[in-house]
């Protein structure tokens, strides 16, 4: 298959592609065709005679490996079998299948996943001697990750946990096996002791690609650094790293450019995803930074819709004009759900956005995240409210019929489950047995646990009937139950952990207090709020008819676009958030880059939301617009002071629209 690159590429696309020989940096501004850069730089390359195996493209997510691998099949045509398209910590697996002997480990070694990994930590805590009461494996695998990285020393952490990292070392090595940290600290080693390793490594691939270079940690750029010849070639955008959290360093780019001074820079300043009042205000925003190198992004679609932004009153309110915007713009510009993109900063948002969407019917996914409603403490709660409202629920009854724990473990529930199966009944029917019929062989103290977890059941039925206090009932049901001290039990090593979760409940509860009360809500029952969020559970709502809202953070949104983009929670103390402000001087900067690429996810409309007062722990504060938003330029922002329907003949023009599509079947608002 012959490629006219010149036709399919712009100047500097062009430019890009052609440059194979000698190191390269690739500035990709937001939604300038990075990928379609890397792919056809690596088809140029095989066009001009380099042998697949000579070619090493590295990026971040298996996800974005296997697709710049199908990219490169789709535009050349060809088989690539010799072509390694690869992560960075899958690259580090092959190195060491081939090296890790030198180190004094087996080939076959095993790659311990987080369980494995903390099981065998606490192992070794044991074994010199730690007061385990007080010992927590979460904390001490996060500094050991620290101290594999780089990131820390010992000395610097003066943490008592270096007798333990040494033994976990050494266990690991017994056990021929390695963690995920080592998967690039290992390979290093490897190069850094054996030279000649290094240099078969370095032979093969003569041609070294990186992608969202930055966003490498400095350990990976060490790896990359012993590996690559003249023929580098790194692609990034300095104003998109919001990675520091987890090792990324933007300062790599400084540092290509330090090791590779004869290096030729290309910017990719052409944005063909957003229109110019997005990209205008994207570029006001970022030049505020000052540790960047200047690009001005331009686009081909002029003008655009304003941004606009609105003050809602709380957060309440804030999810139904959430829900309200995207059900007015769906309607008026025919989009599809999954065409619509809710941004947060943090995962602890999505309760009140994800109200909105139930309250309006809209079908939604969370992604790099949990929804407010898949969280264990608030599925627990909802399972015993569909296990009181349903007697014959097994799924929920099953779920929380040792939840607190009360003695119907595991075993308990496989007698119940063959005494359901030998009589073909529920097992709310063969607890009822096992209680009243002392024939059917059943351990004696369990029974009386069954018969308790019954009558909690049946008191909880007759008080949830009735119209009245569902709030408090439930509330009931929580301290009755003492889910507070389940909690505390099951999160030993930390009390915030389990006040939080306790936080999720009442904002449970707060909510089902306001929609039990809300005037225009004529059946206020645990029936109809169980119906309600069924919604959120169904994993295949809507998916013909134009799929789901994606509500996601800003981190998981990255790389993605959406036509229509929501920013919800655009506080100051959220967006930039106040946590990462505490923690060093540097994030002010990567928390605008974190704003600018929620702004940059955006093609046609953006739309912001900023509530003047938020609950904080229970209770209601003041809150103040994000400072980033004052960055945007006041002409580029439209201010939406309050609910703004479509006017009727906006209405009546979409619902015309939807009368050609469907024919005469579709009926207007409430039809």
């Amino acid at each position: 298959m012959h490629l006219d690159y010149k036709a399919e590429l712009n100047p500097e696309q062009y430019d890009a592609v052609t440059t194979v020989d000698g190191p390269l940096l690739i500035i990709a501004g937001a939604g300038s065709g990075k990928t379609r850069v890397i792919t056809y730089r690596i088809a140029y390359m095989l066009d001009k005679g380099v042998a697949q195996s000579a070619i090493l493209a590295l990026t971040f997510t298996n996800k974005a490996a296997r697709e710049m691998a199908e990219r490169v099949r789709h535009v050349t045509g060809k088989k690539l079998q010799n072509l390694t398209v690869s992560t960075f910590h899958s690259f580090g697996v092959k190195i060491l299948r081939r090296e890790i002997h030198r180190l004094g480990w087996r080939d076959n070694f095993s790659i311990y996943d987080e369980v494995d990994r903390t099981q065998l930590i606490k192992d070794c805590a044991r074994e010199v001697g730690f007061r385990m009461d007080s010992f927590d494996p979460a904390k001490a695998g996060m500094v050991f990750s620290d101290v594999k990285t780089g990131r820390k020393t010992w000395t610097d952490d003066g943490d008592n946990y270096e007798k333990v990292y040494r033994e976990y070392q050494a266990a690991l090595k017994a056990y021929n096996a390695v963690d995920f940290d080592d998967l690039i600290g290992l390979p290093i080693r490897v190069f850094e002791a054996y030279p000649e390793a290094r240099d078969t490594w370095r032979d093969q691939y003569r041609y070294i690609m990186i992608d969202e270079f930055q966003d490498t940690s400095l350990q990976q750029y060490r790896l990359m650094r012993l590996l690559a010849g003249d023929n580098i070639c790194v692609v990034g955008d300095d104003d998109q790293s919001i990675y520091s959290w987890r090792g990324a360093n933007y300062e790599n780019i400084i540092n290509f450019e330090k090791d590779w001074p004869q290096r030729k820079e290309i910017t990719l300043y052409r944005n063909y995803r957003s229109t110019t009042t997005i990209l205008d205000a994207a570029n006001a925003v970022i030049q505020n930074n000052s540790s960047r190198k200047p690009k001005d992004l331009k686009s081909p679609h002029e003008g655009g819709a304003a941004i606009e932004a609105y003050l809602p009153a709380n957060e309440v309110e804030e999810g139904e004009f959430i829900a309200r915007a995207i059900k007015e713009i769906k309607l008026r510009d025919g989009l599809r759900y999954d065409q619509f993109g809710v941004l947060i900063r943090t995962n602890a948002l999505t309760r009140f956005l994800e109200e909105g969407f139930l309250a309006a019917q809209i079908p939604y996914r969370v992604t790099g995240g949990t929804s407010f409603f898949q969280r264990k403490e608030i599925k627990d709660v909802i399972s015993y409210l569909r296990a009181i409202a349903n007697p014959d629920d097994d799924v929920n009854l099953i779920r929380v019929a040792n939840v607190p724990r009360r003695g119907i473990g595991r075993r308990s529930l496989e007698l119940l489950s063959e005494i359901a199966r030998a009589r073909g009944c529920s097992m709310r029917q063969a607890m009822q047995l096992v209680r009243s019929d002392h024939t059917v062989e059943f351990p004696e103290r369990t029974r009386q646990d069954v018969d308790s977890f019954l009558s909690l059941l049946e008191f909880f039925r007759e008080e949830m009937k009735g119209r009245r206090n569902l709030a408090l009932k439930v509330r009931k049901l929580v301290d009755t139950i003492d889910y507070w001290g389940y909690l505390v039990a099951e999160n030993q090593h930390s009390d915030k952990a389990a006040k939080w979760k306790f936080l999720n409940l009442e904002s449970l509860i707060q909510g089902m207090d306001t929609w039990e009360k809300d005037p225009d809500n004529l059946d206020p029952t645990l029936y109809a709020w169980l119906n309600r969020i069924s919604l959120i559970t169904r994993d295949d709502q809507d998916e013909d008819e134009g799929g789901k809202v994606n509500l996601m953070t800003i981190h998981a949104a990255k790389g993605l676009e959406f036509d229509v983009v929501l920013i919800a929670g655009c506080e100051d103390g959220i967006i930039p958030h106040a946590r990462a402000l505490e923690e060093g001087d540097g994030n002010l900067e990567e928390e605008r880059r974190l704003f600018y690429v929620a702004i940059t996810r955006a093609r046609k409309r953006l739309l912001i939301s900023s509530c003047r007062q938020r609950r904080r722990n229970a209770m209601p504060v003041d809150c103040s617009p994000s400072p980033f938003l004052a960055e945007i330029p006041e002409e580029l922002l439209s201010w939406r002071e309050e609910e703004q329907p479509l006017s009727e003949d906006e209405a009546a023009s979409a619902w015309s629209k939807v009368h050609a599509m469907f024919g005469s079947g579709a009926s207007g608002p409430g039809g």
